[in-house]
């Protein structure tokens, strides 16, 4: 059997010990909790029955809500058996006391000895020194903490595993409780949710501000039914669901024709028809719960579960187990984008991750992007800098936070998200647009103007695109030409190797739209945070160091060569520029070449046109290149630095991991004297050099790369206005006596001399 590892990962996820509990007494607590929820009741109030209810259905002196006031404080919002004054009152950092080490790890804790166990701590305005016993549940909704529900009583003992599934199933409810706003009012213990300004800290995926309205790609689910009286029906409800979902995932498999895709659809149909989980989850509707509440309990169990496995397989199985629990959620409920809400005007798409084929279905209707999950390399990431959309990631709790239509700004200059922003934040954010729309007609009118520096310095400024629809930027920004087309992107958005012919007409229609300005076309870079669909994955433990770019592409070369002649067949005897990216040493680039060579040969033969001037550059990449033999620089038609990977590795420090990447400056002198060696060392021999990367579109470094000689800079089309601008201000020679006497003087990082040095021309 292909899949030996779904008996261990069922077994670990759901086969728990049959807690017994008796259905009258869970079916009758549930039947209250859901009466309190009828009532007309301000939300202290509904809080306060609830803590009555479940102390007096667990025989408990003591029943405590607590609930967060903000990430890293929770507050006693009510109790039954505490101290009434101290309701509102108490307060506790997360990690601190036995609630909050519940809250801090989600899990229960259960003791016959409070004041004896690890963490505890006297908090003498509760009165509870009296009571011995403790369980703390954590109140979790999908993952986002919400607070914990505790129960304590004098007699020093631990709760069963009956007691401690039936205070589970309150926590619950109060968790969905709180999502339909059942706390809020008059009294109420709890702000209403989704409605107060909220600012999340994320990190820039692409640069530039929008203002607009929440589209969520995959709308949270609310379940409003949380309690139903016939089990029956619930289960009818529940199976006909289940095999309306396996009929769905039946029908993927039967479409699916590459391995690899069947082998996820495969796991997902084992998903779908799992005993234990169908058997968990009836389990759950027999004690009271309805359907929708059964399969959101099971989700958060397995979630919570998950998120401890020893094993990273089986914490991967955790995004496919979301995703069927989802799917299973909206057929019961019927809700969705699909069910008929309209998307904005100005669309802000939030989601937890989305793939670049799902991406480019929106294009450019979107105003900006807010993910959860992701990286600056990621698909997403790549798409959006293409269709130049600003991009925010690692913006966390934003999907479970926001709704659609709600009010939002993007900043992706400093990776912030404004979700509902009151008055002050909204004048301050649209000035600051109104600023950057000024800028850009001053950008306009130097459009055709040559960028020529107050020193009489010609430096050229190219774009970076890899999309059909990034070419309309290459007159309207004043770019020169592509310095690099990512020609992966036409492999990455489909579920099939796209075909020779395809290929060639898409490089031809951008030749067409270049209209005879200079397109650099990098083959094929995968690998690394770029897997295509259909290909199979490798676990490497550092991928940007693995199998990747020109490695992929002269280990299986059939996918190159097809490549090749595609652009040969674009060009249609046109002049053709080509560059080989992530070489590492000169045989790489030899044998790239010969592929060339070869492709060239085979076109020939065929009768095809040859282009009249071709060109094979490559991309240095890896610091070993700058050392080559100088036969490389030779036979290299051009080079281009390709500052994103240089950089991490000269610095050690991987692009995708937040605690490091910004801890290198690009104007460190060690880096600046590393990039100044590979442009003598190409000057003295005649190599044409550029610089494309993230740096190249920054005003300041860009001023410093071209100081120190790099004549040549290719970067996102929106940069080049703000680039052009300050360029054409600063005497680029008087900059280079400033960066050498930074340097000399044992700086770290030029940037404080340089810029001291341009206030002073202001």
């Amino acid at each position: 059997m292909p899949y030996e590892w779904w008996a261990d990962f069922s077994s670990w996820v759901y086969d728990m010990p049959d807690r017994g509990v008796g259905e009258s007494e869970s079916r009758k607590l549930l039947r209250r909790l859901r009466d309190t929820m009828a009532e007309e009741a301000a939300g202290q109030a509904r809080l306060d029955k609830i803590t009555h209810l479940t102390a007096d259905s667990m025989g408990t002196e003591v029943c405590s809500i607590y609930l967060f006031r903000d990430e890293v404080t929770l507050e006693l919002c009510a109790t039954e058996g505490l101290k009434e004054a101290a309701v509102h009152q108490t307060r506790m950092k997360l990690g601190e006391g036995l609630v909050g080490r519940v809250a801090k790890a989600g899990k229960v804790v259960n003791t016959a000895d409070a004041p004896a166990a690890r963490g505890f701590r006297y908090m003498p305005e509760t009165g509870e020194e009296i009571y011995s016993s403790f369980l703390g549940v954590p109140i979790q909704r999908l993952g986002e903490k919400l607070g914990v529900l505790v129960v304590q009583s004098r007699t020093a003992r631990e709760f069963t595993s009956d007691e401690v599934y039936a205070l589970e199933v309150v926590a619950m409810v109060l968790a969905e409780m709180a999502e339909l706003g059942a706390f809020v009012g008059e009294g109420a213990a709890l702000a209403a949710r989704h409605t107060e300004p909220r600012l999340m800290r994320g990190t820039m995926g692409q640069e530039g501000a929008a203002e607009g309205h929440v589209w969520l790609h995959e709308p949270r689910v609310v379940v409003t039914n949380l309690v139903a009286d016939d089990p029956t029906k619930e289960r009818a409800r529940l199976e006909e669901a289940v095999q309306s979902l396996q009929v769905s995932v039946d029908d993927l498999l039967a479409s699916a024709v590459d391995p690899e895709q069947r082998a996820v659809l495969e796991a997902y149909r084992m998903f779908a028809a799992s005993k234990g989980w169908m058997r968990r989850m009836e389990e759950d509707i027999d004690r009271g719960l309805s359907a929708e509440s059964a399969v959101e309990k099971q989700q958060s169990l397995a979630r919570a579960r998950l998120a401890q496995a020893p094993d990273p397989y089986l914490r991967e199985r955790l995004q496919d187990l979301d995703d069927l629990s989802n799917r299973l959620l909206r057929i019961l409920t019927g809700q969705g984008n699909e069910t008929g809400a309209e998307m904005p005007a100005d669309p802000i798409l939030v989601a937890r991750n989305i793939g670049p084929g799902e991406l480019l279905e929106y294009g450019r209707a979107l105003k900006g992007i807010v993910l959860e999950e992701g990286s600056v390399g990621s698909h997403a990431a790549i798409v959006a800098r293409a269709l130049a959309i600003p991009l925010v990631i690692h913006a966390g709790g934003v999907t479970t936070e926001a709704l659609n239509g709600d009010h939002i700004m993007v900043d992706g200059d400093q990776g912030l998200v404004h979700l509902r922003p009151d008055d002050t934040v909204v004048g301050a954010f649209r000035d600051k647009m109104a600023m950057q729309a000024k800028a850009l007609e001053r950008y306009a009118s130097i459009r055709d103007t040559p960028c020529v520096a107050a020193c009489g310095t010609r430096v050229h400024l190219n774009m970076n695109a890899g999309l059909m629809a990034d070419l309309p930027s290459l007159e309207g920004s004043g770019a020169e030409g592509v310095g690099l087309f990512r020609t992966e992107l036409q492999f990455l958005v489909r579920n099939q190797m796209p075909k020779r012919t395809e290929l060639a007409a898409l490089y031809a229609r951008v030749l067409d739209a270049a209209k005879g300005k200079r397109v650099n076309f990098r083959t094929l870079d995968i690998g690394s945070d770029k897997v295509l669909p259909y290909m199979k994955p490798n676990d490497e433990p550092n991928p940007a160091l693995g199998w990747r770019a020109i490695r992929v592409g002269l280990d299986r070369p059939g996918v190159m060569r097809m490549q090749l002649q595609a652009l040969l067949r674009a060009a249609d005897g046109r002049p053709l520029t080509v560059m080989f990216p992530f070489i590492a040493q000169f045989d790489e680039f030899r044998a790239g070449r010969a592929e060339m060579d070869k492709a060239i040969a085979r076109e020939r033969r065929l009768g095809h046109p040859i282009p009249e001037h071709i060109e094979v550059g490559a991309m240095l990449e890896t610091p070993s290149l700058a050392y080559a033999p100088r036969k490389f620089f030779e036979e290299v038609d051009f080079l281009s630095i390709g500052g994103n990977d240089l950089k991490q590795f000269f610095f050690a420090a991987d692009r995708e991991n937040e605690r490091v990447r910004r801890r290198y400056d690009t104007l460190n002198t060690s880096f600046l004297t590393f990039v100044e060696g590979i442009v003598t060392r190409c000057r003295e021999i005649g190599t044409p050099l550029s610089f494309c990367g993230e740096d190249a579109g920054r005003p300041i470094e860009a001023l410093c790369l071209a100081a120190i000689g790099v004549e040549t800079l290719s970067m996102r089309p929106a940069s080049i206005g703000p680039v052009k601008h300050l360029m054409m201000r600063v005497d680029l020679k008087a900059l280079k006596s400033v960066i050498d006497d930074a340097r000399d003087g044992g700086a770290q990082s030029v940037r404080p001399a340089v810029m001291e040095h341009l206030r002073e021309l202001d």
